[in-house]
């Protein structure tokens, strides 16, 4: 059996531990953080559709909110995969 089999079996020290859990809420600030681009993205460009004023850019305003959904998709994404290794490997 090689050495990192048996490290593997030993239990969790409190250091850790707390390192996962900061990686853990890491990954969380990661994902809020594409979430609050995808709202701004997406806020623009419904704004930009909504107002008359803004009329030349209707084509702008359609394109960012495709634009924000591609982002809230790779947020997602990002967030189980990130999740999935961190309970892989620990």
């Amino acid at each position: 059996m090689s050495k990192t089999k048996k490290e593997n079996n030993k239990p969790l020290i409190t250091r850790d531990w707390l390192a996962i859990e900061r990686t853990k809420l890491a990954n969380e600030r990661t994902f809020l953080a594409y979430f609050r681009t995808f709202l701004v993205i997406l806020g623009t460009g419904v704004t930009i559709l909504k107002l008359e004023f803004f009329s030349d850019l209707k084509s702008y305003g359609i394109i960012l909110i495709i634009v924000s959904a591609f982002i809230l998709a790779i947020g997602i994404y990002r967030l189980f995969r990130v999740k999935r290794t961190i309970r892989k490997h620990y």
